[in-house]
Order: C-alpha cells, then structure tokens, then sequence
C-alpha cells in the first residue's frame, strides 16, 4: 500500500508541476529556494538515505531539510518512507506553506 501512496504522490507532484521536476535532484536549501521563486504553495520532495547510515544519517538529513523548509515559513504535511526489498531508501515529504 505504502509503495502504491508513494507512486500516487510522485504522480500527483510531477502532473502538478512538471516544471520543477528538479526540485528531487536538489540539496533542501536550493529546492525551497527554487520552490519559492515559484511560487509553490505545497511542495513534495524526495529526501534520499540510500546512500549509508539509514538510522542516524536519516534523521540528520530529515532534520536539515525540515530546518531549510521552516526558514522559509513552509511546515511540515506529510513523511512518507519509501521502503525496497527490506530496506529504507528515503522519505517523500511534503510541505506546505499556509
């Protein structure tokens, strides 16, 4: 069900605006950025931990993205761990600027 949610919200964000696609590409200080100058009311955002430390590593880099976001008066709407064979591969997340 997770992966079907999660295919949902890709679709919905890409259908939405495909113009910032790129938004998955970047670090969270230039996709809030980018979204911004868009002016993007609700953002989803791939946050990637495939990478290594998948327990602490996740949670710094949720942080920092969190952080980049709330500076720029966006919260916090949705987390959605993306999970493949077992193993956790990221987070969508969505944002939401009121």
């Amino acid at each position: 069900m997770r992966k079907i949610a999660c295919a949902l919200l890709v679709s919905i964000a890409a259908a939405a605006a495909p113009a910032h696609a790129g938004l998955f590409d970047k670090k969270p200080e230039e996709a809030v950025l980018q979204a911004e100058r868009a002016g993007m009311q609700d953002v989803s955002i791939w946050v990637d931990v495939s990478w290594g430390f998948r327990t602490q590593g996740a949670a710094n880099v949720l942080n920092r993205t969190h952080q980049a976001f709330a500076a720029r008066g966006y919260r916090v709407l949705a987390v959605e761990p993306y999970i493949e064979n077992g193993d956790l591969q990221g987070f969508f997340v969505t944002y939401s600027k009121p």
